[in-house]
């Protein structure tokens, strides 16, 4: 079921009201969330149920069995061991099978003259598979590093992993924040749930509006980019830099802001990463609970940046080679996530790994030409990666970022120009909001307080939702 279908407007109110109004105990509140979930993410393919409910059972008695093993070192890193690897077996042959079998056939031809017939699946790769496989896993290691007790309530275990807004692109919660919302009382918080609305709202702005409407030329004008000057190349990247941004934040502003409405809070995902004043500070803003956790789990246990130079430069390429790969099994993946260790490696050798989570130009409303040429150096070199990333192989990545600096200067033919137009309105109004969590939590002024005010905002945003809107797409960290 997607958000931005028709189902998903009638499902949303009828769970809302049934969570509130019928089911009033934590323990039937947290049965209707499994259910709803299971229900929102069959409805793609019934087949895909088996599957979470295999990942979140043997999670679940993975939990109870560390218990079990209390005190035995040996014993609980085979029950950690045996689930991370059941997990990741299942998330390889579904998404990687095929990948790793034609590569090899390659290899293999191209050393021996061999070639493996007939290995290769008509695999369908299920919705979401590395979202719910990535927060089981976190669940696991949290148990097994003793963050968190073992649950002993499948239910609750159940709803955490299925939780419907977040199930299928994220943000990836860590057991430790998560489970323990499943486990607690919940009130109805009326200001909680109208911001909650407000961010749905904005996520629905950034997707229909502007994502929608850039993918359309996006995917129109990509395969004939060899046509194109290099001035159009490089707005056509531009359009789905805003177009990878708009659809994964608006999916993640839906899902926050959805969670909002049933008393939950998830993590922050996006913290407006295109202001941005390096690379490194790109990253603790794009896609926060992706890497927050490849940090975490991988990262740190490697040795993080407390190893010498080399070795700290040896656990990036590690982690973002991975973080690739989790993208897709295609090598474009790799090579996108390998050129931002490489950026990152850059920014670290330079001394200018800095540290900013502060918004740009503090206290003013302007940055200053020095942060300016920062913000700008960071989404040029931003903008090649997302070529990499869209690009559907190696050749056609390096063919058009080659077409793209040869031909920068001749007579650029316009494309998708409107757009570009909504999408720098867009950011101009985060410029503005880029204290807050979302464009629309208004600031505290009065001049907000006024309902008419901000029922005029609410109007607008949905007219020029309704007037705007692009043919339906599908999320695009769907496939992933």
């Amino acid at each position: 079921m997607l958000f931005n279908s028709f189902e998903f407007i009638v499902f949303l109110p009828i769970v809302f009201l049934l969570y509130w109004f019928v089911f009033r105990s934590r323990q039937w509140q947290n049965l209707l969330i499994v259910v709803a979930s299971y229900i929102f993410y069959g409805w793609w393919d019934w087949r895909f149920l088996l599957l979470i409910a295999l990942t979140s059972l043997c999670s679940y008695g993975s939990g109870l069995l560390l218990e079990h093993y209390e005190g035995k070192r040996r014993a609980q890193q085979a029950v950690s061991a045996g689930n991370i690897v059941l997990n990741l077996s299942i998330l390889c042959i579904f998404k990687y099978y095929n990948f790793f079998v034609e590569n090899l056939d390659m290899l293999l031809a191209s050393l021996f003259n061999y070639h493996l017939d007939g290995l290769t699946m008509k695999i369908i790769l299920p919705v979401g598979i590395s979202f719910y496989t990535f927060q089981a896993l976190s669940y696991t290691i949290d148990v097994y590093q003793k963050k968190l007790p073992a649950t002993h309530n499948i239910v609750e275990f159940f709803a955490y992993i299925s939780f419907f807004p977040q199930l299928v692109a994220g943000p990836i919660e860590r057991a430790t924040n998560f489970l323990p919302q499943f486990q607690q009382n919940r009130t109805f918080d009326y200001a909680k749930a109208v911001d909650g609305m407000r961010q749905i709202l904005w996520g629905f702005l950034k997707k229909l509006v502007i994502a929608d409407n850039c993918a359309a030329v996006v995917n129109g004008n990509w395969s004939q980019y060899q046509e194109l000057p290099g001035l159009s190349l490089f707005l056509l990247a531009v359009m789905f830099t805003f177009q990878i941004y708009c659809d994964f934040s608006g999916y993640s502003d839906i899902a926050i802001g959805c969670a909002r409405l049933f008393g939950f809070n998830l993590m922050r995902n996006f913290n407006f990463p295109y202001f941005s004043r390096s690379i490194p500070e790109f990253w603790r803003r794009w896609h926060i609970s992706l890497t927050t956790w490849f940090r975490d789990y991988i990262y740190f246990p490697l040795g993080g940046s407390r190893c010498n130079k080399w070795k700290t430069m040896r656990n990036v390429y590690i982690v973002w080679g991975i973080s690739g790969l989790w993208h897709g099994a295609n090598w474009t993946f790799i090579c996108w996530g390998l050129y931002h260790a490489t950026l990152l490696a850059i920014y670290n050798i330079l001394g200018i790994n800095t540290k900013n989570m502060d918004v740009a130009a503090h206290g003013r409303f302007l940055a200053g030409i020095k942060k300016t040429l920062q913000v700008l150096l960071t989404f040029i070199l931003t903008v090649i990666g997302w070529v990499i990333f869209r690009a559907e192989s190696m050749t056609q990545a390096t063919s058009y970022l080659s077409a793209m600096a040869a031909s920068m200067f001749d007579k650029p033919k316009m494309i998708g120009e409107p757009y570009i137009y909504y999408a720098l309105i867009l950011f101009a109004i985060e410029w503005m909001q880029r204290k807050k969590q979302h464009a629309l939590q208004f600031p505290d002024v009065r001049f907000f307080r006024y309902r008419l005010v901000r029922w005029s905002i609410y109007f607008i945003t949905i007219m020029v939702i309704s007037r705007y809107a692009g043919a339906s797409q599908e999320f695009i960290y769907f496939q992933f």
